[in-house]
């Protein structure tokens, strides 16, 4: 048996980083080590990067690994080097998740998750409408079936929608949108499609804020999507058992989907078969109009 390394030194962009305790198994049932983290991180920083780039991250740490205790970090602690890149917003110095050396520095710090806003850290201007899928049951057909009405009704729309897993036990649906709407305005529109959706499915769905209300309905969380409110980025790992990734799918894959088909082993090689399918999220070249929606709210 070979000895444990203790530290050694990896140069990313010109920027040369102590990585401490390279063998510590930081997702142990998985045997995920802080190296094998590490390797992760760097084959999916480009498509992670794409959309991350430029907004406030909050990362979740687990020092000790996901079977001990952990905590939010939204300030840039003091001792981060002085070429991370920060935005201060509503007293708070946030790190700009902007580039491989900074994701490297974090995950030796065991940030182990990744979340980042709805907006960009230069201004509040929302780049998507975006619903959370979240159950209230292990039952993953659930999830399924209520991402599929919701797709269907976006189509109805016109609008026209992504999706990932939240790595976790939900789906989250994204529609990229005209850069000139506010959060009131998007809010309006989430809680119209996602009303609509509960009233023509009462039995499945919810809108109930509080989880003791939910019963074992799917509560379609529109209400997250807000200034400085995050949700997990694509290609972000997930502090659970088998090292599951928040995974962007084909709409066709939904169907036969679970979210333990994602994990730092098998994304890598999903990647090099399908590329980037958050890219029209990331980097749209067409992005929905909201204002017949918005007109026809106004109206009523």
């Amino acid at each position: 048996m070979r000895p444990a390394t203790k530290e050694y030194e990896l140069t990313i962009d010109n920027h040369t980083l102590s990585i401490t305790n390279p063998d510590k198994p930081l997702w142990p049932e998985a045997e995920v080590t802080k190296l094998d983290y590490l390797r992760y991180l760097l084959i999916v920083a480009d498509p992670l990067l794409r959309y991350s780039k430029g907004r406030l991250l909050t990362v979740i740490r687990y020092p000790h690994g996901i079977g001990d205790k952990h905590f939010y970090q939204k300030n840039a602690p003091d001792y981060a080097p002085d070429w991370i890149q920060t935005h201060t917003w509503e007293n708070v110095r946030y790190i700009l998740c902007n580039d491989r050396a900074t994701l490297v520095w974090m995950a030796n710090q065991a940030a182990l998750e990744w979340h980042v806003s709805f907006h960009l850290a230069k201004d509040e201007t929302p780049t998507e409408l975006v619903f959370d899928l979240d159950p209230s049951t292990d039952d993953f057909a659930v999830v399924i079936e209520s991402a599929l009405l919701l797709k269907q009704l976006l189509d109805e729309l016109q609008l026209a929608s992504w999706v990932k897993t939240s790595g976790s036990s939900g789906l989250q649906v994204y529609v990229p949108i005209e850069l000139r709407y506010t959060f009131e305005q998007t809010r309006q529109v989430g809680h119209f499609i996602a009303s609509y959706l509960v009233s023509k499915h009462p039995s499945l769905l919810t809108i109930e804020r509080l989880v003791k209300n939910r019963g074992d309905k799917l509560y379609i969380d529109y209400l997250q999507h807000w200034r400085g409110k995050t949700l997990p980025a694509p290609y972000s790992t997930r502090a659970k058992e088998q090292a599951t990734v928040s995974t962007p799918l084909l709409w066709e894959e939904v169907p036969h989907c679970h979210p333990t088909d994602f994990t730092v082993y098998t994304v890598p090689k999903r990647l090099e078969t399908f590329g980037d399918l958050f890219s029209s999220v990331s980097a749209p070249t067409k992005r929905a109009s909201l204002d017949t929606i918005l007109g026809f709210l106004q109206s009523q």
